[in-house]
Formats: structure tokens, C-alpha cells, sequence
């Protein structure tokens, strides 16, 4: 599956979302497909939401109403992902921020290169980061999720090592071949014993996550319809600093 809106440095557009989703749906159903490979077709693997969009949809009368169906598709994606029953392999080959970092925690396995950097700066933009957070915690633990989501702390290939957020560190003119030998181990298994595997991982040793990504979708709708958002996003379109309430 490919990442490529390069003109927005790979920001997912609401129809991108729903592209994304429509793949892992044909996906599911194809049983020649043993693993999925997540990647883009630029220098940037995702640079989070489409901000642009975003702040189009705070001057519509029914925003909050749009907000909350934004949140649903985005908590859609997510949870198809996690609920797809073969391993996706995410390739990140440059920086993956916000929603970007979000998609790299639903993935199974992860091959960075150096040139991957991963940030959540939802908190400079009045945003909630309300999928990030719980799959954060899941994923890395509460402490990593702290520095992260809180922190704003900006993680390198060699961090993101060390914390467990990447699996394997590979030069950037290898990502595919690394992500794609991987991919190849995977087919030589069980496909059945391989499905169990990732739900056992999912949904039992992480039985909480959904019901937390549930309430994340929340926190980000509710957010979104806040005056720091309706300030931060237009800061954010103008490039300028935003001024808080």
C-alpha cells in the first residue's frame, strides 16, 4: 500500500482515508496477499492529517458533526489495520508525524531507514492526538507515550531502536528490499497460525486498545471544535504562531 500525495508531504486527505480503507477491505478478501507492505512514494512516509482540509471544515454550521465523522474514519482506518489478518510491514523512509506515526503503531513489524523521524505535534496546534496516545501506550508503554504525546519529543531512526518503535535499521536504498524479505519470511509460514498470532497480540494481549481508541476518537472530535484548534489550524494555514486563548 502506497503513501502519495507528495505535494502535501503525504498528509491523508479525507478520501485517502477512505482509499486506505477500501484497500485493506480487498486485501482481507484476497487470500493470495500472505502480508501488506506500508509505504510512500516520497521523502516524507506521512506528515499526519491534512491540516489545509481540516481547517476548511471549522466555518461549516454542522462542524462539530463533521468533526466527529472525521474521527470515525480516521479510528476506521486504524482498526482496520489491527483488525486485518495478515502482518503489515510499515517501510518509513523519512519523517512520520501525527496521524503518520499513528499508522506505523497499528502496522505489525517496522523497518526504518535513517532518514526516519517520528513526532506528535498535535499539542502545538490545540489538537488531541486522541489514536496516537492509546496505540502509543500499547505499543511502546506509558513512559515512551509520555514523551511523545506530552513531550512533543521528536524520536530518530536510532531512538525509535532502542524504545522498540522500529524493528530493523537499514540504509535507505535497502527499505523495500528489507521490508519485502520480510515479507517473503512471513509467506513461508502458516498463514493460519500467522493470523492467530496477530490476534492473540491485538485483541487479547492488548483487550483494551479498541475501547481506548474508542475514546480517543472522542477526545480528538471534541477537540477539533475547541478555539485553540480553531486558532491553532488557522495559524497553521497562515504559517504563522498560533496565539492561544
Amino acid at each position: 500500500m502506497l503513501i502519495d500525495a507528495p505535494a502535501t508531504r503525504n498528509a491523508m486527505s479525507r478520501e485517502m482515508v477512505r482509499q486506505l480503507i477500501e484497500a485493506l477491505s480487498d486485501f482481507h478478501q484476497d487470500k493470495s496477499v500472505r502480508a501488506l507492505i506500508l509505504t510512500s512514494g516520497s521523502s516524507t512516509f506521512c506528515s499526519g492529517v491534512n491540516l489545509k482540509e481540516w481547517q476548511s471544515q471549522t466555518q461549516e454550521l454542522d462542524a462539530i458533526e463533521q468533526w466527529q465523522q472525521v474521527a470515525s474514519e480516521l479510528q476506521d482506518l486504524i482498526e482496520a489495520m489491527l483488525r486485518l489478518p495478515k502482518p503489515i510491514i510499515a517501510a518509513v523512509d523519512g519523517p512520520a508525524l501525527g496521524f503518520g506515526l499513528a499508522m506505523v503503531l497499528a502496522s505489525d513489524l517496522v523497518v526504518t531507514s535513517s532518514r526516519a523521524e517520528f513526532e506528535v505535534p498535535s499539542s502545538r496546534l490545540g489538537l488531541v492526538s486522541g489514536l496516537t496516545a492509546p496505540l502509543a501506550a500499547f505499543r511502546l508503554g506509558a513512559s515512551a507515550a509520555a514523551r511523545l504525546v506530552i513531550g512533543g519529543q521528536r524520536i530518530d531512526a536510532q531512538h525509535a531502536m532502542q524504545i522498540g518503535l522500529s524493528h530493523r535499521l537499514v540504509p535507505s536504498e535497502h527499505i523495500w528490499a528489507a521490508a519485502h524479505e520480510w515479507a517473503s519470511k512471513i509467506a513461508e509460514s502458516s498463514a493460519e497460525s500467522i493470523q492467530l498470532s496477530k490476534r492473540l497480540l491485538n485483541e487479547m494481549v492488548g483487550e483494551s486498545l479498541l475501547m481506548n481508541l474508542s475514546s480517543g476518537a472522542a477526545v480528538l472530535a471534541t477537540a477539533c471544535s475547541t478555539e485553540a484548534a480553531v486558532e491553532g489550524l488557522d495559524a497553521f494555514v497562515g504559517k504563522r504562531p498560533p496565539k492561544f486563548p
